[in-house]
C-alpha cells in the first residue's frame, strides 16, 4: 500500500527523522490556513498523489503550464497556486496519459539548502536483510544515476539481528562526504528511516532528495513509503491512511474482497489460487503466444461469491477476450470452485471464451459440475493444454 508525501512524513517525524515542516489540506481555503501555520516568508504548495516526478509534470488542462510543486511567496500565490491544482489531473511519467486527479496538497515551509542527496531502505530479498542505498546525486531518479554513473550509488545492508550500528552511519556518512556536525545529523537521519522500516512493516522508505540545510542539519525534503499489505493488520492507524482514489478500480474492488490482482496489459484474464500457480500461468500463456491481462489470486479459502467477484473484475478490463481460470485444489475443492465459476458466468452473461483447468481435491465432481452447467465452457487437461486453449480460443475471437 502507498501513501501520500504528507503521511509518509508523519510516520518518519514519530521515529526522529528530521522532515520539512508542512501541513495538509484539501481545499483553497484549507491551503491557505496551512500557510499561515508555517513561518515562512518562502512556501512549497506540492500535489499529493500517488506517483512521482510531480514538479516536472503537468496539468492536463494546462500542459504548457507549471507542474505539481510550485514556489508561493504570498498568501495570494498559495491561494492561486491551489486553485490551480485541486480538482485538476496531473500528468506525471508515472501517471502514464491518463494521470491522476489532484485531491490533497501539502502546503510546506520553505528550506534553505546547501545540498541534495538521495537516501532509501528496500528489502534485499536475495540477502534477507534490509538494504540502504545512498547517492550524493540526489533530486534526480535513482534509476538515471544507475545507468549513468552506478559509481555515485552506496549499498549495505543491515543484519536484522543486530539492527541498525553506528558503523553503518560511519559508512553511510563516509560515502556521502559527510562530516562533523551534519556527519551526526545524518546518522541520527539514517537511524531514524531503519526504524520506521522495520516498524512499520514498510517495503520502501525513500527520501530524494535527502538535503543538508544552511544550519547543517539533514532533513527529508520529499519521502515515499510503501507497505506491506501483509502486515497491515498490525497497523490499524497505517490501513487508516489509504486513499482510495489513488487506487485503480479494479484494483480497488479486489482489495474490498480480499483478492490479489495486479492489472497488466494483456487481452487473458487469469484467475488462479495461489501466487506461485498465477505466475506460473502467466508465464506458460506468454510462452505459448498470448498475453495476460493481469495477476488475479483469489486465495486458498475462495468460495462461490468471491469467485463471481473475481470474475467481474476480470471482465472489468475491457482489453480482456478470454479468461483462464486455473485452480489447484488443495485446502480448496474444485467442486466448490466449479460452482462458483458457473455462477459466475451466468451472473456476468460471460460473452469472452473460458478455458478452466482443475486439478485436486474433488477434481472429478469440479468438472462433472462444469460439463453439466449448459455453458460453453473449454474443460483443459494440464496447464499446458490450458494454455494452447484460451491463446487459441482469444485469437479466434479477436480474428472474429
Amino acid at each position: 500500500m502507498n501513501i501520500h508525501e504528507y503521511q509518509a512524513k508523519k510516520l518518519l517525524a514519530k521515529h526522529g527523522v528530521a522532515v520539512q515542516a508542512g501541513f495538509p489540506a484539501r481545499s483553497v481555503a484549507g491551503a491557505v490556513e496551512a500557510m499561515q501555520k508555517l513561518p515562512g516568508p518562502l512556501y512549497i504548495v506540492k500535489a499529493q498523489i500517488h506517483a512521482g516526478g510531480r514538479g516536472a509534470g503537468r496539468f492536463a488542462h494546462d500542459p504548457g503550464g507549471k507542474g505539481g510543486v510550485r514556489l508561493s511567496r504570498s498568501r495570494d500565490e498559495v491561494r492561486t497556486s491551489a486553485q490551480a491544482m485541486l480538482g485538476k489531473t496531473l500528468i506525471t511519467k508515472q501517471t502514464g496519459p491518463e494521470g491522476r486527479m489532484v485531491r490533497r496538497l501539502l502546503i510546506a515551509d520553505g528550506v534553505d539548502i546547501q545540498q541534495e542527496y538521495y537516501c532509501a531502505i528496500l528489502l534485499d530479498r536475495a540477502a534477507a536483510r534490509a538494504a540502504f542505498i545512498v547517492s550524493p546525486e540526489g533530486g534526480m531518479d535513482i534509476e538515471e544515476v544507475a545507468e549513468k554513473n552506478p559509481d555515485a550509488i552506496t549499498r549495505i545492508t543491515v543484519d536484522p539481528a543486530t539492527g541498525f550500528m553506528p558503523f553503518h552511519a560511519r559508512v553511510l556518512c563516509q560515502s556521502l562526504s559527510l562530516t562533523g556536525h551534519t556527519a551526526k545529523s545524518a546518522a541520527k537521519f539514517f537511524c531514524g528511516l531503519y526504524n520506521t522500516f522495520v516498524s512499520a512493516d514498510a517495503s520502501i522508505v525513500e527520501v530524494n532528495p535527502m538535503v543538508v540545510t544552511d544550519t547543517g542539519e539533514v532533513l527529508a525534503l520529499d519521502a515515499k513509503v510503501s507497505l506491506d499489505e501483509n502486515g497491515l493488520t498490525r497497523h490499524p492507524d497505517i490501513a487508516a491512511m489509504r486513499d482510495e482514489h489513488e487506487e485503480e478500480e479494479r484494483e480497488r474492488l479486489a482489495h474490498a474482497h480480499d483478492l490479489a490482482y495486479v492489472a497488466l496489459d494483456g487481452n487473458i484474464g487469469c484467475m488462479v489460487n495461489g501466487a506461485g500457480l498465477a505466475m506460473a500461468t502467466m508465464d506458460i500463456i506468454k510462452l505459448h503466444g498470448g498475453a495476460p491481462a493481469n495477476f488475479l489470486d483469489v486465495g486458498g479459502g475462495a468460495n462461490a461469491s468471491k469467485v463471481t467477484a473475481a470474475f467481474k473484475i476480470i471482465l472489468s478490463d475491457p482489453a480482456v477476450k478470454g479468461i483462464l481460470v486455473n485452480i489447484f485444489g488443495g485446502i480448496m475443492r474444485c467442486n466448490i470452485i466449479a460452482e462458483g465459476i458457473v455462477a459466475a458466468a451466468k451472473e456476468v452473461a460471460l460473452s469472452v471464451p473460458l478455458v478452466v483447468r482443475l486439478e485436486g481435491t474433488n477434481v472429478e465432481q469440479g468438472k462433472e459440475i462444469l460439463a453439466k452447467s449448459g455453458l460453453p465452457i473449454t474443460p483443459a487437461d494440464n496447464l499446458e493444454d490450458a494454455a494452447r486453449k484460451i491463446v487459441f480460443a482469444t485469437h479466434q475471437a479477436q480474428a472474429a
